[in-house]
């Protein structure tokens, strides 16, 4: 079964049954400032799942593009990658259990599914604890649509408990596992099945979450408005089952890569080659979706993705530009489905090439510098790699670690710090700004957001607080703490003061201190979050005329007046308690 007939069967199995099928988000999290990437397929929907209600119903189905680096060391090996394709279908309030459990066992067996053998089906269910009882409901569904009672078991909340993060949706899971060995396990007690899973002779195929519960940093406040259930699986591994591999990339996802990658080494190292396959496929889809290589935050993780395959690449004699060839093998793969691909085909593909050019020319020096220094490497060597040859951190501890070495991790970020070339924000995971570029348009959309807090605050009170923002060229999106909708007289008064302090044309300025005196000096930040010891703080307005003072990375424009004039264009919810206006400068 190709990827095209399994993309088909899938979106459509959940349409015939009710579901709206609906498009996959950008990678860039539109509502999320404590995530980089969207690295989970319920990530978009969680203000759903929390109660609010979803414009196409309760019933919905995709396939969704996500990123995790977390295993990125891992990647070469069978399953693991880093940009993958979640499948997956939700009830948001409407069904439950049985009706979940039943259309998940008919995707995987029936003619118009997956049409695979039941008699190498296994299941797991959650076995209960403080938060949440045992799941024998689960387990009795399973056995009505035909799985053996002895090929059910019952497993922990490591194993079966599935929850977004430490805060927000969470609940116990079923999970489906295929037997991929040639003559079939059998029946097997749970240690032997534990070990078949350990040795992946059997992989996990589908998995059911019953979202009823709600976590608050890490634990189980109590139960959500309603109950949901978020059905799914990785795409590349179902790919894998469905087509009889025991790896992703000898599927067709990956063949068209593998291939391209071969005929331009000279040397043979499979793992380098699925390194590459995977890292320039996640920079295509990245870039693609409006980030560029920098040091810092998403940027920083697309420039050592780039960076890690061009090692790889000069490992395998692979000339100058391949990666670049690579990219666009991967976008005539994928533009059908995603068609920002095909837009953005030529930018992807400099910003690759430019990228590996930019590395190659300290690659060499840098690897000698390395290869001077013996055994564990300290956090100030493993910075002048960093700062003077463009190493990230983490390939030195790779290659270090080749030779049995270890980097200084800790005395590195001390190093970091005091140069201030990468904030402690995107060492931590985090991304505050909501700045895609620093084009003129967005520079000014950015230093709007201030005029817009500081006149919510006036005009609806002190408790309005940002919680996320999104900007482009076109307009600005903005998301504060309130919870109600604006009149239409507050928002004329929002509009109005913003429009007056354009009109006084401010002067923007801004001064490095340390985090204590920012809270001394009245700027807004969420403190909470792990800022460096020092802060570049932005006022607009001067002396006794202060509008706005605020925690920023920047950048801004430096006075007010060049801004035009702020229209509202929408005010909307965004989630639970969480409202969202969207505005233009004409």
């Amino acid at each position: 079964m190709d990827l095209k007939e399994i993309r088909k069967r899938f979106l459509e199995f959940f349409e015939k049954r009710g579901h709206k099928i609906i498009p996959s988000a950008f990678l860039v999290p539109e509502n999320d400032p404590s995530a980089l990437f969207i690295s989970a397929g319920m990530q978009p929907l969680v203000p759903y799942l929390l109660g609010e209600k979803h414009p196409e119903g309760t019933r919905l189905a995709n396939i969704q593009k996500c990123l995790r680096t977390s295993d990125i060391d891992k990647v070469g090996d069978n399953t693991h990658l880093t940009f993958f394709e979640m499948m997956g279908n939700w009830s948001l309030g409407d069904y439950w259990k049985e009706e979940a459990i039943k259309t998940s066992f008919e995707l995987a067996t029936s003619e118009e599914g997956f049409q695979l053998d039941q008699n190498r089906l296994y299941v797991t269910c959650f076995e209960g604890n403080d938060d949440a009882p045992k799941d024998e409901e689960s387990a009795q569904i399973w056995v009505e649509v035909g799985i053996p009672k002895d090929r059910i078991y019952f497993l922990n909340a490591e194993s079966n408990w599935w929850k977004a993060g430490e805060n927000g949706p969470s609940g116990p899971d079923t999970e489906m596992f295929y037997d991929l060995t040639k003559d079939g396990l059998g029946e097997m007690t749970k240690e032997e099945f534990l070990r078949a899973e350990k040795n992946e002779d059997v992989v996990e195929i589908w998995n059911d979450v019953f979202m009823e519960y709600e976590s608050r940093n890490g634990k189980v406040i109590g139960k959500l408005p309603q109950k949901n259930v978020d059905k799914g699986a990785g795409f590349e591994r179902l790919a894998a089952v469905l087509q009889g591999k025991n790896n992703v990339f000898e599927t067709d996802l990956f063949l068209p890569i593998m291939e391209k990658i071969e005929e331009l080494s000279s040397k043979d190292d499979l793992r380098a080659k699925r390194i590459i396959a995977d890292h320039i496929r996640s920079a295509v889809f990245i870039i693609a979706d409006g980030v560029l290589p920098s040091n810092t935050d998403r940027g920083y993780i697309l420039r050592r993705l780039i960076r890690r395959a061009v090692r790889q690449a000069d490992s395998l004699g692979m000339e100058e530009g391949g990666l670049m060839k690579i990219a666009g093998v991967v976008i005539n793969e994928y533009g059908d489905i995603y068609e920002n691909l095909y837009e953005g085909s030529e930018q992807i593909k400099e910003e690759i090439q430019k990228e590996a050019e930019k590395f190659r020319k300290t690659l060499s020096k840098g690897l000698k510098e390395l290869e001077k220094l013996s055994g564990n490497i300290s956090g100030k060597e493993a910075f002048n790699l960093y700062q003077t040859y463009g190493f990230p951190v983490e390939m030195t501890e790779e290659i270090v670690g080749e030779n049995g070495g270890s980097v200084d991790l800790a005395g590195f970020r001390e190093e970091l710090k005091k140069h201030s070339e990468l904030s402690s924000t995107a060492a931590a995971g985090k991304f505050k700004g909501g700045l895609a570029g620093h084009g003129e348009m967005e520079v000014k959309y950015h230093t709007a957001t201030h005029l817009l807090l500081a006149a919510l605050r006036e005009v609806l009170g002190e408790h309005v607080e940002q919680r996320g923002s999104n900007i482009t060229e076109e307009r600005l999106r903005f998301d504060f703490n309130h919870g109600e909708k604006l009149t239409d007289e507050e928002k004329r008064k929002v509009e109005d003061l913003v429009n007056q302090k354009i009109s006084e044309d401010l002067s923007v300025t801004w001064q490095e201190v340390s985090i204590d005196k920012a809270k001394e000096m009245g700027a807004h930040g969420t403190f909470g979050e792990k800022y460096g010891e020092r802060v570049k703080v932005y006022q607009i307005g001067e002396q006794d005329n202060v509008f706005s003072i605020e925690i920023c990375g920047g950048p801004h424009i430096k006075n007010t007046g060049i801004l035009g004039k702020f229209k509202i264009t929408k005010e909307e919810s965004s989630s639970q308690g969480v409202r969202r206006i969207k505005a233009v400068l004409k």
